[in-house]
């Protein structure tokens, strides 16, 4: 089996020209880069304009952008999804690009880090849990969640108390490389069939 490190994209799922997510996913991508078993691409779905009707036929400009992300997609061995929690939901997006995609995300795992107000955008993870199961993806139990995100953090985009979100993401890219590693090993001896 391979002990290369394991290739996990995360996933930036605003695209608001407000978002605060490029700030938190600065400071993630610190976090897995202390981890030396993870190979981190960071995806933002802004950098992917995907048309909301999923269609066997796109535009050919559509095709072209649907299949640049595919392809980082099918790359990824595991995911972290960061997402925000806008009306008590997740980002549509974010689902646009789940939607678009399928083998992709199967028999893989995906972490999640959210945000939002007080309840840290855990309303959001837990609508993405029931998707993904759909999609016969491994969610893990324990995520990283910023409360009143933007106050949480500095000027620089550093959390103001770095202890326990830290301590989080440290917890949650363990696990992530667990269930990605032995995943991994799953579909190398025997592929995934949905």
């Amino acid at each position: 089996m391979s002990d290369a490190p394991l290739r996990v994209a995360l996933v930036i799922g605003s695209t608001r020209a407000t978002r605060f997510g490029p700030t938190i996913a600065r400071w993630f991508a610190e976090q897995a880069g202390q981890n030396e078993d993870i190979a981190l691409d960071v995806v933002d779905l802004a950098d992917f304009p995907l048309p909301v009707a999923v269609t066997d036929t796109p535009e050919p400009a559509d095709a072209a952008t649907a299949a640049a992300l595919s392809n980082r997609l099918d790359a990824a061995e595991a995911f972290v999804v960061l997402t925000p929690e806008y009306n008590h939901s997740f980002p549509a997006p974010l689902k646009v690009a789940i939607d678009w995609n399928y083998t992709q995300w199967q028999a893989k795992p995906i972490g999640f880090v959210s945000y939002g107000g007080l309840s840290g955008g855990l309303r959001a993870v837990e609508q993405l849990r029931q998707v993904y199961a759909e999609m016969h993806a491994v969610t893990l139990r324990d995520t990283v969640s910023f409360h009143g995100a933007a106050a949480t953090f500095d000027a620089d985009g550093n959390p103001k108390d770095p202890t326990g979100c830290s301590a989080a993401a440290k917890t949650m890219l363990d696990q992530l490389v667990w269930w990605g590693t032995a995943l991994r090993e799953g579909r190398a001896k025997r592929p995934y069939r949905a």
